[in-house]
């Protein structure tokens, strides 16, 4: 009898469902968002959810269910010791959805799922190198608010970078 086993089947056998949700956790957790559709985006947010709750609980156990779910070393390691701590101090919440607009082939309605709190990268220029310095965000407006504004480059200066080329080709 089928009692109490009703989840979303997302039109898939049960292998295939497997698959399909350990491909799109893993997608979640090594770029911390995706883009996908709306029914599966609400399933993966308690799945991705419940693996972070595991991942504030650093004990030998709790590593070998989330390897269990994720079959990597390196992602579990990462889900430990970069993704969870981040959550540490906040119970629950740790994906957000926002809706897309519908899937032009299909029509089928798109989501964005992505963590809370992301890592978002910042080049620094200092000289001539750049170095990549991470920052902990919460939303996207404080990672808008890092970003400098870049000097928009007029028409003229386009056409001096032409005339320059030319001119250094015919000496």
């Amino acid at each position: 009898m089928r009692h109490r086993k009703k989840s979303e089947k997302l039109s898939r056998s049960r292998a295939q469902k497997k698959a399909l949700v350990k491909s799109l956790v893993r997608a979640v957790l090594i770029d911390e968002r995706i883009k996908t559709t709306t029914s599966r985006a609400k399933y993966l947010r308690g799945e991705v959810d419940r693996l972070i709750t595991k991942g504030k609980n650093d004990t030998l156990s709790s590593r070998r269910l989330v390897y269990r779910k994720l079959g990597d070393h390196k992602l579990v390691k990462r889900l430990f010791e970069v993704i969870a701590p981040r959550f540490k101090s906040i119970n629950g919440g740790y994906t957000r959805t926002a809706h897309l607009i519908s899937r032009k082939g299909d029509g089928a309605s798109m989501s964005l799922l992505e963590l809370t709190k992301r890592e978002v990268k910042k080049k620094v220029l200092k000289g001539k190198k750049a170095k990549d310095n991470a920052i902990d965000v919460d939303n996207q407006e404080e990672a808008l608010a890092l970003k400098k504004p870049e000097k928009k480059k007029g028409i003229i200066s386009g056409v001096k970078k032409i005339f320059k080329k030319e001119r250094d080709l015919l000496k």
